[in-house]
């Protein structure tokens, strides 16, 4: 999971605010040209006109996008439907702040007299305003942004990490439920002095549970081996996975992608990196964000150089996160699909899919699940594989 990679505005873009943005198409206009040759050799360009990443006639790869069918652009509904859960009912979002009832219940549970902020707000920039009052009172700071989360930003030294969590744990089991059951909980912790706070990537992702099963349930319930990493174990709740490990960056992720690839003799490894999305989406860094991927691009034939013959390469984005538009949040996007494998399929145009949650059926077929009729999506697996 390529975090924040969008690959074109979805026809409803407009309705969240996202009209005209493209990650990938925007990034490569605003540095001039993207190098990611072996993306490209998998058919990265052949999905949509990249300057940089050129159209080839016969790719490595197959090659597509999908649109988005839950209501969102949320990495908590994005992944899911990955997974095969098509959210219909959208989280809910408060623009304007949350209600007081809900402060109040939240003081009570994290032991405060009071909080900072309480409004949508850049998590850099409220850090940077109202750090120091944190730090003089001890009030922790929420915010929240376009998307369903709660956020809630504290000084390691002021709220230690281990009471953040624990905040973060009992304001989602007994305050953000209900009607207020948010996509996420989020700890945000920093550090620094005055003038100079950074956030650490010591942030933790508390989901709402998934209310149907998805692949990764699946899985599970036939005793298939699940690996998650990154913050998958925060979107999915933890739920249906075997082992579970966090990271800090994407060279950990990858690193730890291809550790399991070369010691798991069968399963399912379903990692996020997300780099792509926190420290340059969000932050309206382009050149930073295309940096980013060409890293990402020069370790890929690490992560293909791991997996044995018969097993199955999948790349794709839970959302976009263009840095060229006018707001931090995430984007209303295509999400680009390559999928890889050495005894594969080469160079099959998967075209545009209806749903996120093709990916999770392909999954499920894969596998054999014989109880994948539950998960939404139809299965591409008969397209790229094998030869």
């Amino acid at each position: 999971m390529l975090d924040g990679v969008g690959i074109g505005e979805l026809p409803d873009a407009s309705a969240y605010g996202d009209s005209g943005t493209n990650t990938l198409g925007n990034i490569a206009h605003a540095v001039g040209a993207l190098s990611l040759p072996n993306m490209g050799q998998l058919g990265l360009g052949n999905i949509v006109s990249l300057a940089g990443v050129p159209r080839i006639d016969v790719a490595e790869g197959c090659y597509g996008k999908m649109a988005e069918q839950s209501k969102g652009k949320d990495s908590t509904t994005g992944h899911w439907e990955l997974a095969g859960l098509i959210t219909s009912r959208p989280f809910p979002v408060y623009p304007n702040g949350f209600p007081k009832e809900l402060i109040l219940a939240f003081q009570s549970v994290a032991g405060v007299r009071g909080i900072l902020g309480n409004r949508t707000a850049s998590g850099t920039e409220i850090v940077k305003e109202l750090g120091d009052e944190h730090v003089r009172t001890g009030f922790p700071i929420v915010y929240t942004s376009a998307d369903s989360v709660f956020q809630i930003a504290a000084h390691e030294n002021v709220i230690p990490l281990e009471r953040l969590y624990e905040i973060c744990t009992l304001s989602r089991e007994r305050v953000l439920v209900g009607e207020h059951a948010v996509g996420r909980v989020i700890a945000r912790p920093f550090v620094g002095k005055s003038g100079n706070y950074t956030r650490t990537t010591n942030r933790r992702d508390f989901s709402v549970e998934p209310p149907r099963k998805t692949v990764i349930d699946l899985l599970a319930d036939e005793g298939i081996d699940t690996v998650a990493i990154g913050k998958i174990d925060d979107l999915f709740a933890g739920r249906g996975l075997k082992k579970k490990i966090h990271t800090k960056s994407n060279a950990q992720g990858i690193d730890e992608i291809i550790r399991s690839a070369r010691t798991l003799e069968s399963g399912l490894i379903m990692a996020n990196l997300v780099d792509f999305d926190v420290h340059y989406g969000h932050r309206q860094d382009a050149m930073g964000f295309a940096k980013e991927l060409e890293a990402f691009d020069r370790e890929l034939p690490r992560i293909q150089a791991s997996l044995d013959d018969d097993d199955l390469l999948m790349l794709t984005a839970d959302h976009g996160n263009d840095p060229t538009d006018q707001s931090t949040d995430h984007s209303r996007e295509y999400v680009p699909l390559l999928c890889w494998s050495k005894a594969g399929r080469k160079n099959i145009n998967l075209g545009v899919r209806s749903t996120f949650a093709d990916a999770g059926k392909t999954v499920a077929e894969f596998f054999g699940l014989r109880t994948s009729e539950s998960l939404a999506g139809d299965s591409f697996l008969h397209q790229i594989v094998f030869a």
